[in-house]
């Protein structure tokens, strides 16, 4: 009988559920939205009840749209938006908060204060992160100080917190679970990435209670079983949780990049590029972090990478905002009916910027518009920032790295953008290797959870099955590349500047 692995990827926008059958094919999924809450300029929330319950209704359709026997499917991986934060009630599963999103950036003064006190070496050694409200660290203090009668409660011993694979896992597993997995919990500025184990003086420093805490696992092994009284799940009962990873962990890891060197960028609402580094964490001098990749068979293997907060959103923002476009691919057809931008730069540092600045005080800035600007090229300068900005990162990653990338495999909604995959070939002046298995994140999930269950055997059998669907070639002149992004660092710089000059 064949066997199964549903994949569940929780991401940012959409709550996501995959069937793949041995040969690591799709066999159905299904997806749900949910609601993007934005309280106050530069904060950005979630509502966890949401992401639990498109969670389940997605999975239970794409079971329902798989026309399988339940009990084929060997198990459940996990895959998750990293840094977004919660604290929910150990008894009632009821969260004291919204959930605190990666993107959010109202925690930026206690990073500050965390820094002015002297902090920032002791963070990047233990952590390999820096300062910065991107981590989940600080979210969690927020809601404790700023929610009434949380701080007591945890104290008490009567919440749990954690990042959204932690969430999941109890919902799935019906409050016996409470754990994280070592790439998730490398996310939070908590974690001591050497140890493997949550680190005391960090807790305290944050004045977060360590019991709070899930337990850190590896990233393959049998978490717990799926409870019995799930709602719309009940035929699904008793199927172990056995893979969790990060989103772009799991990616790395769906791409097959098990060889140190190898190296992959997702371009999902951010853009992330990460590198296999081995099994000793590198540290970084250029402003890129370093995390846990994953753990399998009790084999560490550590990532190196670089996170842009503004990718897929912008291509989002100028549909739903500025309602220049209907959907993302008439933002391709734009772009593809000019030449050029026409000198238009698109700095979309709406939520600050991230590597290599790590500047949570930038905003978003438009240059070069002239009175023959059209949307044609507000459409190619937003797919070329989100390339500019990957470009930013693979850079710096040359200059931490212990070898150059010499090629990049891609994944990402964005990433099925010929002229995007195009743009980003000619800056990076690398090859760019789109795979025929564009969800890659999520079978990176599925992947890990077949190794814990026996659906797979090793790395080289899951390295077989991943196939190059494209591979975008430089085809630009360097030196026209390199006038790019010059006219793209010195926007940037305007970005940077606009708290100076408005505050």
């Amino acid at each position: 009988m064949e066997t199964y692995i549903a994949a569940l990827d929780q991401g940012t926008t959409t709550s996501r559920a995959i069937l793949f059958n041995s040969r690591g094919e799709i066999v159905s999924k299904a997806q749900y939205p949910f609601r993007q809450i934005f309280p106050q300029p530069g904060w950005v929330e979630h509502d966890p009840m949401e992401i639990w319950a498109t969670t389940v209704r997605a999975l239970s359709e794409a079971v329902d749209a798989a026309h399988i026997d339940p009990k084929a499917i060997a198990g459940v991986g996990i895959t998750n938006q990293r840094e977004t934060a919660i604290l929910w009630d150990r008894r009632t599963g009821q969260p004291v908060y919204n959930a605190i999103v990666w993107q959010c950036r109202r925690t930026a003064e206690i990073c500050d204060r965390l820094k002015a006190d002297g902090l920032g070496e002791t963070v990047t050694e233990k952590t390999g992160l820096l300062i910065d409200a991107y981590f989940s660290g600080t979210k969690l203090k927020w809601i404790m100080d700023n929610i009434p009668g949380v701080r007591q409660r945890a104290e008490r011993g009567e919440l749990c917190a954690g990042t959204v694979d932690s969430w999941l896992i109890w919902n799935l597993t019906g409050g016996k679970a409470h754990v994280t997995d070592y790439s998730n919990a490398s996310r939070t500025m908590l974690f001591n990435i050497h140890t493997l184990q949550w680190d005391a003086e960090l807790c305290a420093a944050l004045d977060i209670p360590m019991d709070l805490l899930p337990e850190p696992k590896s990233n393959s092994e049998v978490y717990g079983h799926l409870a019995s009284d799930l709602p719309g799940l009940e035929d699904l009962a008793g199927i172990p949780v056995c893979g969790s990873a990060g989103d772009q962990q799991s990616a790395l890891f769906g791409q097959a990049c098990f060889t140190p060197g190898q190296a992959k960028n997702t371009y999902g609402t951010g853009c992330f590029t990460l590198m296999n580094v081995g099994d000793t964490p590198v540290r970084s001098r250029s402003g890129l972090v370093t995390s846990v990749g994953w753990q399998v068979a009790g084999k560490t293997v550590y990532a190196l990478e670089g996170s842009v907060f503004n990718a897929g959103s912008t291509i989002q923002w100028l549909r739903d905002e500025l309602g220049l476009i209907q959907s993302a691919p008439e933002c391709d057809r734009l772009a593809e009916s000019v030449p050029d931008s026409g000198g238009v730069v698109v700095v979309p540092a709406f939520t600050g910027l991230g590597a290599p600045y790590w500047d949570m005080y930038a905003r978003g800035t438009i240059v070069g518009l002239t009175r023959g600007s059209t949307k044609a090229h507000i459409a190619r300068a937003v797919l070329e920032c989100i390339a500019y900005q990957t470009a930013d990162l693979v850079r710096v990653m040359n200059a931490d790295a212990p070898c150059p990338l010499t090629e990049l495999r891609v994944d990402g909604g964005a990433s099925v953008s010929d002229i995007l995959m195009q743009i980003q070939a000619d800056l990076l002046r690398l090859p760019v290797d789109r795979p025929a298995q564009v969800e890659t994140t999520a079978f990176g999930a599925a992947a890990l959870a077949g190794l814990a269950v026996g659906v797979w055997n090793g790395f080289d059998e899951l390295a077989a099955l991943r196939r190059s669907q494209c591979v975008f070639r430089p085809q630009r002149e360097e030196e026209a590349c390199l006038a790019d992004l010059a006219r793209w660092h010195r926007a940037v710089e305007r970005s940077r500047s606009w708290i100076e000059n408005n505050v």
